[in-house]
Protein backbone atom coordinates (compact mmCIF):
# COMPACT_ATOMS: atom_id res chain seq x y z
CA UNK A 1 0.00 0.00 0.00
CA UNK A 2 2.93 2.34 0.69
CA UNK A 3 4.20 1.75 -2.86
CA UNK A 4 0.69 2.29 -4.26
CA UNK A 5 0.44 5.66 -2.41
CA UNK A 6 3.85 6.81 -3.72
CA UNK A 7 3.14 5.68 -7.31
CA UNK A 8 -0.30 7.35 -7.28
CA UNK A 9 1.07 10.71 -6.09
CA UNK A 10 4.03 10.62 -8.50
CA UNK A 11 1.64 9.89 -11.39
CA UNK A 12 -0.27 13.15 -10.81
CA UNK A 13 2.60 15.35 -9.53
CA UNK A 14 3.60 18.57 -11.26
CA UNK A 15 7.30 18.48 -10.28
CA UNK A 16 8.01 21.86 -11.88
CA UNK A 17 5.61 23.64 -9.48
CA UNK A 18 5.97 21.03 -6.68
CA UNK A 19 2.22 20.59 -6.66
CA UNK A 20 -0.04 17.54 -6.36
CA UNK A 21 -3.61 17.62 -7.70
CA UNK A 22 -5.59 15.26 -5.44
CA UNK A 23 -8.61 15.63 -7.77
CA UNK A 24 -6.84 13.28 -10.20
CA UNK A 25 -6.55 10.48 -7.62
CA UNK A 26 -9.76 8.52 -7.09
CA UNK A 27 -9.96 6.01 -4.24
CA UNK A 28 -12.64 3.42 -4.98
CA UNK A 29 -13.56 0.62 -2.56
CA UNK A 30 -15.11 -2.78 -3.29
CA UNK A 31 -16.06 -5.35 -0.67
CA UNK A 32 -14.65 -8.82 -1.33
CA UNK A 33 -11.16 -10.25 -1.72
CA UNK A 34 -8.26 -9.41 0.57
CA UNK A 35 -6.57 -6.13 1.45
CA UNK A 36 -3.51 -7.44 -0.45
CA UNK A 37 -5.63 -7.39 -3.65
CA UNK A 38 -5.69 -3.56 -3.55
CA UNK A 39 -4.35 -2.27 -6.88
CA UNK A 40 -3.41 0.96 -8.62
CA UNK A 41 -5.11 1.47 -12.00
CA UNK A 42 -3.56 3.97 -14.44
CA UNK A 43 -6.94 5.29 -15.48
CA UNK A 44 -10.48 5.54 -14.10
CA UNK A 45 -12.57 2.83 -12.41
CA UNK A 46 -16.33 3.39 -12.13
CA UNK A 47 -18.86 1.23 -10.33
CA UNK A 48 -20.97 0.71 -13.48
CA UNK A 49 -21.41 -1.86 -16.25
CA UNK A 50 -22.52 -1.78 -19.88
CA UNK A 51 -26.22 -0.90 -20.11
CA UNK A 52 -27.05 -4.12 -22.00
CA UNK A 53 -25.67 -7.58 -21.09
CA UNK A 54 -25.04 -8.37 -24.80
CA UNK A 55 -22.79 -5.36 -25.33
CA UNK A 56 -19.04 -6.16 -25.65
CA UNK A 57 -17.15 -6.46 -22.33
CA UNK A 58 -13.88 -5.12 -23.77
CA UNK A 59 -13.14 -2.31 -26.21
CA UNK A 60 -9.77 -1.43 -27.77
CA UNK A 61 -8.87 2.13 -28.86
CA UNK A 62 -12.24 3.41 -27.68
CA UNK A 63 -13.55 6.83 -28.73
CA UNK A 64 -15.73 7.96 -25.86
CA UNK A 65 -18.66 10.39 -26.04
CA UNK A 66 -19.19 11.96 -22.59
CA UNK A 67 -22.84 13.06 -22.55
CA UNK A 68 -24.83 15.00 -19.96
CA UNK A 69 -28.02 14.95 -22.06
CA UNK A 70 -30.61 12.14 -21.70
CA UNK A 71 -31.31 9.66 -24.51
CA UNK A 72 -34.95 10.68 -24.96
CA UNK A 73 -36.97 12.85 -27.36
CA UNK A 74 -37.10 16.53 -26.37
CA UNK A 75 -40.33 17.52 -24.64
CA UNK A 76 -42.13 20.75 -25.60
CA UNK A 77 -41.26 23.44 -23.06
CA UNK A 78 -44.85 24.54 -22.47
CA UNK A 79 -47.39 24.13 -19.69
CA UNK A 80 -50.08 23.05 -22.14
CA UNK A 81 -51.58 19.59 -22.14
CA UNK A 82 -51.47 17.34 -25.19
CA UNK A 83 -54.59 15.22 -25.77
CA UNK A 84 -54.24 12.16 -27.98
CA UNK A 85 -57.78 11.40 -29.15
CA UNK A 86 -57.28 8.87 -31.94
CA UNK A 87 -55.16 5.83 -32.75
CA UNK A 88 -53.62 7.69 -35.72
CA UNK A 89 -52.43 10.53 -33.43
CA UNK A 90 -50.93 8.01 -31.04
CA UNK A 91 -49.15 6.18 -33.89
CA UNK A 92 -47.87 9.52 -35.17
CA UNK A 93 -46.50 10.41 -31.73
CA UNK A 94 -44.89 6.99 -31.37
CA UNK A 95 -43.32 7.31 -34.81
CA UNK A 96 -41.95 10.75 -33.86
CA UNK A 97 -40.34 9.27 -30.74
CA UNK A 98 -38.79 6.39 -32.70
CA UNK A 99 -37.46 8.73 -35.41
CA UNK A 100 -36.03 11.03 -32.75
CA UNK A 101 -34.30 8.10 -31.01
CA UNK A 102 -32.76 6.99 -34.32
CA UNK A 103 -31.68 10.55 -35.06
CA UNK A 104 -29.98 10.88 -31.63
CA UNK A 105 -28.15 7.54 -31.99
CA UNK A 106 -27.24 8.52 -35.55
CA UNK A 107 -25.66 11.79 -34.33
CA UNK A 108 -23.59 9.89 -31.75
CA UNK A 109 -22.47 7.27 -34.32
CA UNK A 110 -21.72 9.94 -36.96
CA UNK A 111 -19.14 11.56 -34.62
CA UNK A 112 -17.20 8.28 -34.64
CA UNK A 113 -18.18 7.20 -31.12
CA UNK A 114 -17.43 3.62 -30.06
CA UNK A 115 -18.58 4.06 -26.41
CA UNK A 116 -21.23 6.42 -25.01
CA UNK A 117 -21.11 7.44 -21.34
CA UNK A 118 -24.33 9.10 -20.24
CA UNK A 119 -24.90 11.00 -16.99
CA UNK A 120 -28.63 10.24 -17.20
CA UNK A 121 -30.47 6.98 -17.71
CA UNK A 122 -32.31 5.81 -20.81
CA UNK A 123 -35.22 3.41 -21.23
CA UNK A 124 -35.22 -0.10 -22.69
CA UNK A 125 -36.18 1.13 -26.15
CA UNK A 126 -33.13 3.39 -26.37
CA UNK A 127 -31.00 0.59 -24.89
CA UNK A 128 -32.21 -1.90 -27.52
CA UNK A 129 -31.61 0.63 -30.29
CA UNK A 130 -28.04 1.24 -29.06
CA UNK A 131 -27.42 -2.52 -29.11
CA UNK A 132 -28.86 -2.77 -32.66
CA UNK A 133 -26.59 0.05 -33.82
CA UNK A 134 -23.60 -1.69 -32.12
CA UNK A 135 -22.95 1.30 -29.89
CA UNK A 136 -21.95 0.20 -26.34
CA UNK A 137 -23.20 2.56 -23.64
CA UNK A 138 -23.00 3.13 -19.88
CA UNK A 139 -25.78 4.98 -18.04
CA UNK A 140 -26.08 6.81 -14.69
CA UNK A 141 -22.42 7.85 -14.53
CA UNK A 142 -22.00 10.33 -11.63
CA UNK A 143 -20.93 13.97 -12.07
CA UNK A 144 -17.46 13.74 -10.38
CA UNK A 145 -16.73 10.54 -12.35
CA UNK A 146 -17.77 12.23 -15.61
CA UNK A 147 -15.29 15.06 -14.90
CA UNK A 148 -12.48 12.64 -14.06
CA UNK A 149 -13.11 10.61 -17.23
CA UNK A 150 -13.07 13.84 -19.27
CA UNK A 151 -9.67 14.80 -17.76
CA UNK A 152 -8.23 11.29 -18.20
CA UNK A 153 -9.39 10.71 -21.78
CA UNK A 154 -8.93 14.28 -23.00
CA UNK A 155 -12.60 14.43 -24.03
CA UNK A 156 -15.14 17.22 -23.67
CA UNK A 157 -18.40 16.98 -21.70
CA UNK A 158 -21.21 17.43 -24.25
CA UNK A 159 -24.57 18.87 -23.05
CA UNK A 160 -26.42 18.53 -26.41
CA UNK A 161 -26.30 15.80 -29.08
CA UNK A 162 -26.10 18.43 -31.85
CA UNK A 163 -22.80 19.72 -30.37
CA UNK A 164 -21.05 16.32 -30.54
CA UNK A 165 -18.08 16.39 -32.94
CA UNK A 166 -15.12 13.97 -33.44
CA UNK A 167 -12.79 16.49 -31.72
CA UNK A 168 -14.82 16.31 -28.49
CA UNK A 169 -14.46 12.55 -28.09
CA UNK A 170 -12.20 11.15 -25.38
CA UNK A 171 -9.66 8.45 -26.24
CA UNK A 172 -8.75 5.35 -24.24
CA UNK A 173 -6.56 2.41 -25.28
CA UNK A 174 -8.62 -0.11 -23.33
CA UNK A 175 -12.08 -0.15 -21.74
CA UNK A 176 -13.01 -3.38 -19.97
CA UNK A 177 -15.41 -4.78 -17.43
CA UNK A 178 -13.72 -6.02 -14.28
CA UNK A 179 -15.40 -9.00 -12.61
CA UNK A 180 -14.75 -10.21 -9.08
CA UNK A 181 -14.50 -13.98 -8.78
CA UNK A 182 -17.82 -15.79 -8.89
CA UNK A 183 -19.90 -12.80 -7.75
CA UNK A 184 -22.10 -10.80 -10.12
CA UNK A 185 -20.31 -7.58 -9.13
CA UNK A 186 -18.67 -5.79 -12.02
CA UNK A 187 -16.89 -2.47 -12.52
CA UNK A 188 -15.84 -0.59 -15.64
CA UNK A 189 -12.12 0.19 -16.06
CA UNK A 190 -10.94 2.88 -18.50
CA UNK A 191 -7.17 2.43 -19.04
CA UNK A 192 -4.34 3.61 -21.29
CA UNK A 193 -5.93 7.07 -21.52
CA UNK A 194 -4.48 9.92 -23.56
CA UNK A 195 -3.86 11.81 -20.28
CA UNK A 196 -2.64 8.98 -18.06
CA UNK A 197 -2.14 11.33 -15.10
CA UNK A 198 -5.55 10.40 -13.66
CA UNK A 199 -5.26 7.27 -11.51
CA UNK A 200 -7.59 5.14 -9.38
CA UNK A 201 -6.74 3.12 -6.28
CA UNK A 202 -9.08 0.13 -6.07
CA UNK A 203 -9.28 -0.97 -2.43
CA UNK A 204 -10.44 -4.51 -1.61
CA UNK A 205 -11.37 -5.93 1.79
CA UNK A 206 -13.39 -8.60 3.56
CA UNK A 207 -16.13 -6.23 4.75
CA UNK A 208 -17.34 -2.64 4.37
CA UNK A 209 -15.68 -1.41 7.59
CA UNK A 210 -12.29 -2.80 6.54
CA UNK A 211 -12.53 -1.17 3.10
CA UNK A 212 -13.45 2.23 4.61
CA UNK A 213 -10.58 1.98 7.13
CA UNK A 214 -8.14 1.12 4.34
CA UNK A 215 -9.40 4.09 2.29
CA UNK A 216 -8.77 6.42 5.24
CA UNK A 217 -5.27 4.97 5.74
CA UNK A 218 -4.44 5.41 2.05
CA UNK A 219 -5.66 9.02 2.17
CA UNK A 220 -3.30 9.68 5.11
CA UNK A 221 -0.42 8.06 3.18
CA UNK A 222 -1.20 10.17 0.09
CA UNK A 223 -1.11 13.33 2.24
CA UNK A 224 2.30 12.38 3.67
CA UNK A 225 3.75 11.83 0.17
CA UNK A 226 2.22 15.14 -0.98
CA UNK A 227 3.90 16.93 1.96
CA UNK A 228 7.26 15.49 0.88
CA UNK A 229 6.71 16.62 -2.72
CA UNK A 230 5.84 20.16 -1.59
CA UNK A 231 8.77 20.32 0.87
CA UNK A 232 11.28 17.45 0.50
CA UNK A 233 12.78 17.68 3.99
CA UNK A 234 12.32 15.17 6.79
CA UNK A 235 12.87 14.84 10.54
CA UNK A 236 13.43 11.60 12.47
CA UNK A 237 10.36 9.97 13.99
CA UNK A 238 9.89 7.85 17.09
CA UNK A 239 9.77 11.00 19.23
CA UNK A 240 13.39 11.89 18.27
CA UNK A 241 12.41 15.29 16.81
CA UNK A 242 10.30 16.18 19.88
CA UNK A 243 13.13 15.25 22.30
CA UNK A 244 15.62 17.31 20.26
CA UNK A 245 13.23 20.31 20.28
CA UNK A 246 12.59 19.85 24.03
CA UNK A 247 16.31 19.90 24.81
CA UNK A 248 16.82 23.01 22.63
CA UNK A 249 13.92 24.89 24.31
CA UNK A 250 15.10 23.89 27.82
CA UNK A 251 18.59 25.15 26.92
CA UNK A 252 17.11 28.53 25.97
CA UNK A 253 15.13 28.62 29.23
CA UNK A 254 18.40 28.33 31.22
CA UNK A 255 19.71 31.47 29.47
CA UNK A 256 16.69 33.59 30.48
CA UNK A 257 16.59 35.55 33.69
CA UNK A 258 12.97 36.71 33.35
CA UNK A 259 9.68 34.95 34.16
CA UNK A 260 9.55 33.75 30.57
CA UNK A 261 11.86 30.88 31.50
CA UNK A 262 8.89 29.11 33.16
CA UNK A 263 6.90 29.26 29.91
CA UNK A 264 9.92 27.88 28.02
CA UNK A 265 10.32 25.03 30.51
CA UNK A 266 6.59 24.20 30.32
CA UNK A 267 6.82 24.12 26.51
CA UNK A 268 9.85 21.81 26.69
CA UNK A 269 7.96 19.52 29.07
CA UNK A 270 4.88 19.50 26.80
CA UNK A 271 7.01 18.40 23.83
CA UNK A 272 8.03 15.31 25.80
CA UNK A 273 4.42 14.06 25.93
CA UNK A 274 4.74 12.59 22.38
CA UNK A 275 7.75 10.29 23.08
CA UNK A 276 6.20 9.52 26.50
CA UNK A 277 2.94 8.35 24.85
CA UNK A 278 4.91 6.32 22.25
CA UNK A 279 6.82 4.53 25.00
CA UNK A 280 3.62 3.84 26.97
CA UNK A 281 1.80 2.47 23.91
CA UNK A 282 4.74 0.18 23.19
CA UNK A 283 4.52 -1.33 26.66
CA UNK A 284 7.79 0.20 27.88
CA UNK A 285 8.56 1.88 31.19
CA UNK A 286 7.79 5.34 29.79
CA UNK A 287 9.60 7.71 32.21
CA UNK A 288 12.65 5.44 32.48
CA UNK A 289 13.01 5.02 28.69
CA UNK A 290 12.44 8.72 27.99
CA UNK A 291 15.03 9.75 30.58
CA UNK A 292 17.54 7.36 29.04
CA UNK A 293 17.00 8.60 25.46
CA UNK A 294 17.12 12.26 26.60
CA UNK A 295 20.40 11.72 28.37
CA UNK A 296 21.92 9.95 25.36
CA UNK A 297 20.69 12.67 22.96
CA UNK A 298 22.04 15.45 25.21
CA UNK A 299 25.41 13.72 25.52
CA UNK A 300 25.88 12.73 21.86
CA UNK A 301 24.04 15.70 20.24
CA UNK A 302 22.52 13.13 17.85
CA UNK A 303 18.93 14.21 17.07
CA UNK A 304 18.15 10.81 15.47
CA UNK A 305 17.84 9.01 18.83
CA UNK A 306 14.21 8.18 19.69
CA UNK A 307 11.93 5.61 21.32
CA UNK A 308 12.57 2.02 20.21
CA UNK A 309 8.89 1.05 19.71
CA UNK A 310 9.69 -2.12 17.76
CA UNK A 311 12.01 -3.50 20.51
CA UNK A 312 14.91 -3.92 18.06
CA UNK A 313 17.51 -2.86 20.62
CA UNK A 314 18.47 0.12 18.45
CA UNK A 315 17.23 3.60 19.40
CA UNK A 316 18.72 5.27 16.32
CA UNK A 317 15.80 6.23 14.03
CA UNK A 318 18.22 6.83 11.15
CA UNK A 319 19.14 3.12 11.18
CA UNK A 320 15.49 2.08 11.66
CA UNK A 321 14.39 4.30 8.72
CA UNK A 322 11.69 6.02 10.82
CA UNK A 323 11.13 9.47 9.31
CA UNK A 324 8.40 12.12 9.24
CA UNK A 325 7.74 15.01 6.91
CA UNK A 326 9.14 18.30 8.25
CA UNK A 327 6.15 20.18 6.84
CA UNK A 328 3.56 18.11 8.75
CA UNK A 329 5.66 18.11 11.96
CA UNK A 330 5.97 21.89 11.85
CA UNK A 331 2.21 22.17 11.25
CA UNK A 332 1.48 19.95 14.28
CA UNK A 333 3.57 22.17 16.57
CA UNK A 334 1.99 25.36 15.17
CA UNK A 335 -1.58 24.12 15.56
CA UNK A 336 -1.01 22.84 19.11
CA UNK A 337 0.62 26.13 20.15
CA UNK A 338 -2.14 28.24 18.59
CA UNK A 339 -4.81 26.15 20.34
CA UNK A 340 -3.17 26.66 23.76
CA UNK A 341 -2.79 30.39 23.09
CA UNK A 342 -6.48 30.59 22.24
CA UNK A 343 -7.46 28.79 25.46
CA UNK A 344 -5.17 31.02 27.57
CA UNK A 345 -6.86 34.12 26.14
CA UNK A 346 -10.15 33.04 27.75
CA UNK A 347 -10.29 34.82 31.11
CA UNK A 348 -13.79 33.78 32.14
CA UNK A 349 -16.17 30.87 31.63
CA UNK A 350 -19.94 31.17 31.29
CA UNK A 351 -21.79 29.15 33.89
CA UNK A 352 -25.33 27.86 33.34
CA UNK A 353 -27.70 29.68 35.65
CA UNK A 354 -30.24 27.33 37.24
CA UNK A 355 -32.21 30.09 38.95
CA UNK A 356 -35.88 30.89 38.31
CA UNK A 357 -36.78 32.20 34.86
CA UNK A 358 -33.79 30.50 33.21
Amino acid sequence: MAKIAVDAVLAVTDLEHQDVNFELIKVEGKVGGRLEDTTLVKGVVIDKTMSHPQMPKELRNAKIAILTCPFEPPKPKTKHKLDVTSVEDYKQLRQYEQDKFKEIVGLVKKAGTTLALCQWGFDDEANHLLLQQELPAVRWVGGPEIELIAIATGGRIVPRFEELTPEKLGKAGLVRELSFGTTKDRMLVIEECSNSRAVTILVRGGNHMLVEEAKRSIHDALCVVRSLIQEPRVVYGGGAAEIACSLAVAEQADLLASLEQYAFRAFAEALESIPLALAENSGLSAIHVLGEVKAKQAASKDSALGIDCMATGNINMRDQHVIESLRSKRQQFLLATQLVKMILKIDDVRQPNDGPGH
